[in-house]
């Protein structure tokens, strides 16, 4: 029999594969008569590839245990085997042709010898490819080492560029990134890989050809290419650097040249939702999604910004669309995870790590797991999540993750540590110097430092909404509800925030201003009727305008509880 070990590989890699096939329909071809046709030539290679020798038991084993193993796996496994085959007849054939040309003292040509090699070189690529289906990195590497670097195409220097990336060797990764870009300079993921790996605009732009054509001028000069090549140079390096700004400002441009370019649209989206302009990014992944319904990239984060927005119809309509499309990618596997979140946050939990199963290096699916984490009260779990994300690509959001979850351990000194390293990443950034001020805040002794943070952001950033709550917030601890109230309505003028609003109903409450509070509480809810906490502060507000103290347990608290115990009796029998 075959290994409980083997089997238990098969079973996980069953959900790593990526499942590029089943897209072309390929999987409906293979019909169970086709199935039964390649069992023997499965066997061989399920036995190639797990180490088990090739006997007669194994493959009785293996012929019943197929019928459980995905289609597409075995094709992969399949194609692996033959391409390895088909390398070592590579290797056989020139000795063959060598052997014939010396007895005929025939000396050989140089195309017969290069087509040779151009042919085991592309066997090895194809071996690699399955490698990389298969989520074995590592075998992959190595088959690309043993191409030579003047052989490899401009395709094998991306995919080795990717595998070095991967295995965390950024120096290797950045040599063959910049080879890609030095026979084609329009290569954008080869331009987007090297601004993360902290390569500077002006070495990215070194490598584009200025050789001169007939005409006198460089290759790419024609249709002022040069030009917005160099803005989408400078973008990147500009986000890659945290200068989101200035980065926002160069799609723009970009946008200008390019109107209603997805790519450009789903950066720019990117960007805003990464520095709070929710309303703006949610619009600008729609213009997206109505140029090309079938995109995926950058939807999770779209589906972050519905959930934050309480947009359930339309997160639910997008998570629909996306398992239509491919549900094995990593982005439909976060917006999974944001659509349970509300519902059943360990059901939620699940998604986020099945999603960084297949892509480990998913920064959307780090930061996802790292909140749920805190939700789930389990602050320790998500600081490592939050570091995952942040050796990754180091942005603002994993900051605020970790200062939260460090507040959450009670280490103060560990979340300041993290709000300074953000600060210090993005000086030009208002919500760094909010995260600083909240560390301070979250103890007596430093709320003096927290409001001159807190105003340090507000003067550089005046509309920055979060600033201005925190801010009030601190106002109203030390007991400045006046000035709080002044802060806010002055806010209240531009802003037509349900979050604003709720907090001017807390202050009033505070103050015993009881109508005036219920008015900003209905004002929340005809913004965001889905809003829980002015739901919540609507109905406690109710209690005590009738008198009854809101903080008092309900008379059926006891028959509450039964019920409790009585579903979840009935959920272990379910």
């Amino acid at each position: 029999m075959l290994k409980p070990v083997h089997m238990l590989k098969l079973k996980a890699m069953c959900f790593l594969v990526i499942l590029c096939l089943v897209r072309n329909n390929i999987g409906e071809q293979c019909t169970r008569h086709f199935r039964m046709e390649t069992m023997h030539l499965m066997t061989v290679a399920l036995c190639n590839y797990v180490g088990e020798p090739e006997a007669d038991h194994v493959t009785r084993s293996l012929c019943f245990q197929l019928e459980y193993v995905p289609r597409t796996l075995l094709l992969f496994i399949c194609l692996l085997y033959m391409y390895k085959q088909a390398l070592n007849l590579c290797k056989i054939i020139p000795k063959q042709n060598t052997s014939s040309r010396s007895t005929s003292n025939r000396s050989s040509s140089p195309n017969s010898m290069n087509i040779s090699a151009i042919n085991e070189n592309e066997v090895k690529f194809k071996i690699t490819l399955c490698h990389c289906s298969l989520n074995d990195n590592r075998a992959a590497l190595v088959e690309m080492e043993g191409i030579p670097s003047k052989a490899r195409t401009l395709r094998m220097n991306l995919t080795m560029g990717k595998l070095y990336r991967h295995s965390r060797h950024n120096r290797s990764a950045i040599s063959c990134y910049k080879e890609c870009l030095r026979h084609c300079p329009y290569i954008l993921e080869a331009i987007t890989a090297l601004a993360e790996l902290g390569v500077a605009a002006k070495d990215i732009l070194s490598l584009f050809p200025q050789t001169p054509n007939r005409s006198g001028r460089p290759p790419f000069d024609n249709f002022d290419s040069s030009r917005w090549l160099q803005r989408f140079v400078e973008a990147q390096c500009c986000i890659a650097s945290n200068d989101y700004k200035g980065g926002l400002e160069l799609f723009t441009e970009l946008l200008q040249r390019f109107p209603s370019n997805v790519h450009i649209l789903l950066e720019i989206a990117k960007v805003e939702a990464i520095i709070g302009r929710n309303d703006e990014a949610i619009m600008n992944f729609e213009k997206a999604r109505s140029s090309d319904p079938y995109i995926i990239d950058y939807m999770d984060e779209y589906a972050m910004l519905l959930k934050m927005n309480s947009d359930s119809s339309k997160l639910n309509r997008l998570v629909h669309d996306l398992l239509n499309i491919d549900p094995t990618r990593a982005e439909v596997c976060v917006a999974l995870s944001v659509l349970w979140e509300r519902k059943d946050e360990r059901r939620a939990l699940a998604y986020a790590e099945k999603c960084l199963r297949i892509d480990d290096r998913h920064i959307a699916g780090h930061i996802m797991k790292g909140n749920l984490f805190l939700s789930l009260g389990r602050p320790d779990a998500a600081v490592t999540a939050f570091r995952a994300a942040q050796e990754l690509r180091p942005d603002l959001r994993s900051y605020q993750g970790l200062v939260r979850s460090y507040l959450a351990l009670s280490k103060t000194k560990e979340a300041l540590y993290a709000a300074r390293e953000a600060m210090k990443a993005m000086p030009q950034s208002a919500k760094a110097l909010k995260l600083v001020g909240d560390v301070h805040a979250s103890h007596t002794g430093g709320r003096e430092k927290a409001k001159k943070f807190y105003e340090s952001a507000l003067r550089l950033e005046p509309g920055f909404l979060g600033a201005a709550l925190a801010l009030a917030e601190l106002h109203v601890v030390e007991g400045r509800n006046g000035e709080a109230v002044t802060l806010l309505e002055r806010y209240l003028k531009d802003w037509a925030d349900d979050s604003l609003h709720i907090k001017l109903a807390q202050v009033f409450g505070a103050t015993n201003m009881l109508q005036e509070a219920l008015s900003h509480y209905q004002a929340a809810l005809r913004i965001n009727p889905q809003n829980e906490a002015a739901k919540k502060g609507l109905e406690r507000l109710e209690k005590q305008m009738k008198g009854v103290d809101p903080d008092a347990p309900e008379e059926d608290e006891d028959n509450e509880v039964e019920d409790a115990e009585g579903e979840q009796e009935e959920a272990e029998l379910l």
